[in-house]
């Protein structure tokens, strides 16, 4: 009995710790379905935060002045990437919280859970090339939120729909390749976990652009390269391009998942 006491004292101890030094870091990047749209109306959050999006004090994120601070939604919220392009749209529910919440009841052993924000709608994929605004923002968000300690445990990217064009989508394997690489050496973690997210469009049969990406996005090789469907999920009803907010919670539900599965 008492050693059995032991361990339960010896696991919740590890569950509950919060200092820099366990902290799980995760990069979440690409364009406006990354970043949130869920809940817009009339470009303004409803306010409705899902259970599963709730605040934490186990879950942070690095905010605009690149200090960690308890997270909560919007997350991307009043994180500024000015000058670099992209869209300035105002952020609704996102995917990374519902990710963090059901990392933590998969794996309670995890520590806390620090998340980068850096994801900017209206981006191509050319737009994140090494030596662009956004690759460089990344990059110092990410040495940023590593200065006091933890360990960089993967990139959670929902990019594409930019690239849908026919004349144009022959050359996203490469440049999506090229990306993932890049980020990895540039980090130092060439076995960096990557989970991406293959386009919800619901356009699939229609165009043959969202075909080829959705297409690139499935089959794309690359060791710890991991791809969560996004087909079939809810997009609002005025764009039918972003997530509904019950869409994103089950979107980072997917990739929690996912990262459990294949990374832990």
């Amino acid at each position: 009995m008492a050693l059995m006491i032991f361990f339960l004292v010896a696991f919740f101890l590890r569950a509950s710790s919060s200092s820099a030094c366990d902290k799980a870091i995760f990069l979440l990047a690409g364009q406006s379905n990354m970043a949130g749209r869920g809940g817009i109306f009339h470009n303004k959050w409803d306010g409705y935060t899902p259970p599963l999006c709730r605040a934490s004090p186990r879950i942070l994120r690095l905010n605009n002045q690149t200090a960690w601070e308890e997270a909560r939604e919007p997350l991307h919220g009043n994180i500024s990437f000015a000058p670099c392009p992209g869209s300035n749209a105002p952020a609704g529910i996102g995917p990374g919280m519902a990710f963090a919440n059901t990392l933590l009841k998969r794996d309670p052993t995890i520590g806390t859970i620090g998340l980068v924000p850096c994801a900017v709608g209206m981006t191509g994929i050319s737009d994140w090339r090494r030596g662009s605004c956004l690759y460089a923002r990344l990059m110092s968000r990410a040495r940023a939120a590593l200065r006091e300690g933890g360990a960089l445990r993967g990139m959670l990217w929902y990019q594409g729909e930019n690239d849908i064009n026919v004349s144009t989508a022959g050359m996203y394997e490469d440049r999506l390749r090229t990306f993932f690489n890049d980020v990895r050496n540039d980090l130092s973690s060439p076995s960096l976990p990557i989970i991406q997210v293959a386009l919800a469009s619901p356009n699939i049969s229609t165009n043959s652009g969202t075909r080829k990406i959705r297409s690139i996005q499935l089959h794309l090789k690359l060791p710890n390269l991991m791809c969560v469907d996004a087909k079939g999920l809810a997009v609002d009803d005025y764009q039918k391009l972003h997530l509904t907010t019950d869409a994103q919670v089950k979107l980072g539900s997917k990739m929690a998942h996912a990262f459990v599965k294949h990374f832990t």
